[in-house]
């Protein structure tokens, strides 16, 4: 009798030490799946806007002190572009459900009266590959299928991406609007045109089709 009892326990802890081999296995898958992108490396987050960097797959959710998001659509196979001595690089293209929390809802009402909306973002990389310092917006402009149309005034994360790049200097950060209509699956993003430091024209805006 003696004896059954030590098996059973002795199976028992066997079992007990199993689980804890397994759950350190299953948080490391977790932890790879919400690994922070590359080419985020020296990135700043918005003192406004959530962050969503670990946020990579439909479906997945976030919230820190800024309120809370869930993906809704994502792109992150956009090729590289040069416009006029930039190069323009998309790194990802997201569509988001962002639910504000109530100490940032001030911020927001300057674009919307909703507590919880849809928003675009990009995170974009520009480069200025001359030796001259150049006049450029990454996203004047945006379109979404339903016919929503945004300009660079609507923009909410202002991390100064516009205007003066200098000759070598390569500029980083997310590019975002608020959507009224919500169920977007393709954008069109339109940059500035490519100006020099004398405000003389020197390439045309160049359109990028984004589709989710």
């Amino acid at each position: 009798m003696k004896r059954r009892i030590y098996v059973g326990m002795l199976a028992l802890l066997l079992l007990a030490g199993c689980s804890e081999e397994a759950e350190p296995v299953a948080n490391a898958a977790a932890n790879e799946e919400t690994a922070i992108p590359a080419y985020f490396d020296g990135y700043v987050v918005s003192p406004q806007v959530t962050d969503d960097r670990t946020v990579q797959k439909v479906g997945q959710s976030f919230r820190d002190l800024r309120g809370g998001i869930e993906l809704k659509a994502v792109n992150t196979e956009l090729p590289g572009y040069e416009i006029g001595g930039i190069e323009v690089t998309i790194h990802e293209a997201k569509i988001l459900h962002l639910q504000p929390e109530y100490s940032m809802i001030d911020f927001f009402h300057s674009y919307t009266h909703e507590t919880e909306f849809d928003m675009v973002k990009y995170f974009v990389e520009i480069t200025n590959t001359t030796d001259e310092v150049l006049k450029f917006a990454p996203a004047a402009i945006v379109k979404t299928d339903s016919g929503e149309t945004k300009t660079w005034e609507e923009e909410i994360y202002l991390e100064e991406l516009n205007g003066d790049i200098q000759p070598g200097e390569t500029k980083k950060g997310n590019i975002g609007f608020i959507l009224e209509e919500p169920g977007a699956e393709s954008l069109t993003l339109t940059t500035s045109d490519v100006f020099s430091a004398e405000d003389e024209k020197l390439e045309d805006a160049q359109e990028i089709q984004i589709d989710f």
